[in-house]
């Protein structure tokens, strides 16, 4: 393929979760700039309406509350009556519930697991089908520095996130020999609405800051390129893999 093709969704329908905010609208920004239709999932109707109104390209919202797990069917049906199935699936929604061991209830348990690993799993098995039919798909799932690392605070996002990285090789091994593949991206300390506690502190903020290898918390842009990569023609052969993008948070 030219080289200059790689990049270009053209063509290509996506659905992203989480797209109301922080790095889901991020994403959906960077996917309809490179030309994909896209469809914005989440529940804050007014935080959508102001995406949409403010993107590029061919876009269309769905407002739905992810953690009605019994009803993702109607949410895939509803993706699906946009632009057609999608090709590409980002899954960026979430929940951080910041409870201590001591401190973690059932209730904070299950809404966490919902939402960062069950959902991510239902809606893409959902949207598969369409993509075998066509030899071609793109999922990418949101891991974390916590998929490998055990922050204060965070024992049900971590286990979550540690789930979301076995999820992903799960994934990539079942569907992959049909052209779908499967990744999952990892972002270091960005700001946004799920890591505002952290920003909200400049000295714990600069501290995460140093122990990156480059010396500074990300910024949005950061994460354009490693996700269009994903999401596109260039990583035909990439799949299974979680793509940390954490200025080497993880490498220290």
């Amino acid at each position: 393929m030219d080289a200059r093709k790689l990049f270009d969704l053209s063509g290509k329908v996506a659905c992203v979760t989480g797209a109301s905010s922080g790095l889901g609208r991020r994403t959906a920004d960077t996917l309809a700039n490179a030309g994909a239709r896209v469809v914005g999932v989440a529940r804050r109707a007014d935080q959508l309406e102001e995406w949409q109104m403010g993107s590029a390209g061919e876009t269309a919202t769905v407002c739905f509350d992810l953690a009605e797990r019994d009803r993702l069917d109607a949410l895939a049906n509803a993706v699906i009556g946009k632009f057609g199935a999608p090709d590409i699936v980002v899954h960026a929604a979430g929940v951080n519930t910041r409870q201590s061991a001591d401190e973690v209830t059932p209730e904070g348990w299950n809404l966490t697991m919902d939402l960062n690993l069950a959902v991510p799993f239902f809606l893409s098995q959902a949207f598969v089908p369409a993509m075998k039919e066509k030899g071609w798909g793109r999922i990418v799932n949101f891991a974390s520095l916590q998929t490998t690392r055990a922050f204060p605070g965070g024992l049900s996002y971590g286990a979550s996130k540690a789930g979301i990285g076995q999820l992903t090789r799960a994934m990539a091994e079942c569907w992959s020999r049909f052209g779908i593949n499967v990744n999952a991206i990892g972002p270091g300390f960005f700001r946004t609405e799920l890591t505002a506690a952290v920003f909200d502190d400049p000295e714990r903020a600069e501290r995460n800051a140093m122990q990156t290898c480059i010396g500074r918390n990300g910024e949005l842009e950061d994460l354009d390129g490693p996700m269009l990569f994903l999401c596109s023609h260039a990583s035909a052969f990439v799949t299974g893999q979680v793509l940390m993008v954490d200025g080497g948070f993880t490498a220290k």
